[in-house]
């Protein structure tokens, strides 16, 4: 059995509303070896409904912190501001949208400590097709 480490950070977002309203959200990424081509992202505020679970493609975040990326249901970009900004996550399922603002600092931290766990490039030696194929399988 191969050994596999994930990578968890919790950190501060803000769901952005209309005329510059915004609402505390506290995004938890976790990056898992056996799944090196995602992170999974929850998003949590103070309401009692339980946290809204994404997963989203881990080469999206990285190239979105460099400038405009993805398309669809989720697209990434920095604020455009100089220094380390922030980086803004539009989510566009088919029920609505939600348009988030974290840290882009914090998000890079995550992800250099993803890339660390696996290089950017060298995924599909980690991937774990066992687990894949026994998911679709059963109709995951």
């Amino acid at each position: 059995m191969k050994s596999s480490r994930t990578v968890i950070q919790g950190l501060p977002a803000k769901l952005v509303g209309v005329r510059g309203t915004s609402l505390p959200v506290l995004m938890n990424l976790r990056y898992e070896q056996s799944d090196p081509y995602v992170v999974h992202a929850a998003f949590a505020t103070d309401a009692d409904d339980g946290p809204v679970e994404w997963i989203i493609g881990r080469d999206l975040l990285i190239d979105g912190l460099e400038g405009p990326a993805g398309e669809g249901d989720v697209r990434i970009w920095p604020t455009g501001e100089k220094g380390p900004g922030d980086l803004y996550i539009l989510l566009n399922p088919p029920s609505g949208t939600a348009l988030l603002k974290a840290p882009a600092q914090e998000f890079k931290a995550f992800l250099q400590e993803t890339e660390a766990v696996v290089p950017r490039g060298a995924e599909l030696g980690h991937s774990d097709f066992d687990r894949l194929l026994a998911h679709f399988l059963a109709g995951g």
